[in-house]
């Protein structure tokens, strides 16, 4: 199956093309501003580089956090685009499971790290398993301080991965049972690959269940006149927005070395299945789609 995987969680956006769990082509970028300048070259340069066409394309999968607002937003609009465009499924992906699927340990405990800013970082643990790593801690967003003392209460050996650079200095100092490593960040070929087996077996989402999974409120939010007054344009209510750290399921849309489970979001489009699988028999759309007024914060 070819999957197109887009991530713009953190500062290191990447794309990647997918066939069989072979990676094709792919493309990476450090710029925590430039998701939306990146994605659509990036794109195009791995068809290039693969010799392929979006008309091939099977599936796309994203990734939905947790991770910057903006590039959330960014990489989802993208996503939901493609596959509304193309009549194929969507697919939602974890930042924390793609960190701890490519984490290199084989006995230590995993603790997948995701810098979310004010003093805050969303951490998830997990036990090493064959070919990935299995959730054992849910989802929570936790102070750095906070997250040190987690560490120091674990008598197992741990392993932290992801961007745990961008925490205090010294935050790790005497924590002796404790080792820093790879990856920083999650790439696209990572989120492909949680992708892959739900996608195999036929298990996609509506596109309206692929939302974002902040896990923390926005620094920003919209004048409650226009979450309460009909929108920006009368007649035209915004959409109903999930809290920050809504989740569902037992952990949410994160969860071991293969999601299998649905991803909510609160999208502009929606699709009417046909009487089996993913057989879409029509696409609605609104007069206008506009993506930023149905979300919160950036």
């Amino acid at each position: 199956m070819l999957i197109l995987a887009i991530e713009t969680a953190t500062a290191a956006s990447s794309v990647a093309l997918v066939k069989d769990g072979e990676a094709l082509a792919s493309a990476r970028r450090l710029d925590s501003r430039g998701h939306d300048g990146f994605l659509v070259p990036a794109i195009d340069f791995c068809f290039q580089q693969a010799g392929m066409s979006p008309s091939d394309l099977e599936a796309v999968a994203v990734d939905t956090g947790p991770g910057l607002f903006t590039g959330l937003r960014v990489g989802l609009a993208t996503a939901q685009g493609l596959a509304a465009g193309l009549g194929i499924p969507l697919l939602g992906g974890c930042s924390l499971d793609a960190l701890a699927l490519r984490a290199a340990t084989g006995r230590r405990r995993i603790w997948a790290v995701v810098d979310m800013r004010r003093g805050e970082a969303a951490v998830a643990g997990y036990q090493p398993a064959p070919g990935g790593a299995v959730m054992d801690s849910a989802p929570e967003t936790v102070g750095y301080d906070h997250f040190r003392g987690i560490l120091d209460s674990y008598p197992q050996e741990s392993l932290v991965v992801g961007d745990w650079p961008a925490l205090p200095e010294g935050i790790f100092s005497g924590l002796h049972r404790v080792k820093t490593g790879r990856p920083r960040f999650p790439h696209a070929a990572a989120v492909a690959a949680l992708a892959a087996p739900r996608a195999e077996r036929g298990e996609f989402p509506h596109p309206d269940q692929v939302r974002p999974f902040y896990m923390r409120k926005p620094d920003v939010t919209l004048g409650s006149a226009h979450l309460t007054q009909g929108g920006f344009w009368p007649g035209h209510p915004p959409a109903a927005v999930p809290d920050a750290g809504e989740r569902t399921g037992p952990s949410g849309p994160c969860g071991g070395t293969t999601s299998r489970r649905s991803w909510p979001w609160n999208g502009t489009l929606s699709i009417s299945r046909g009487t089996s699988g993913f057989s879409p028999t029509s696409w609605t759309l609104p007069d206008v789609i506009i993506w930023w007024p149905n979300i919160r914060g950036g």
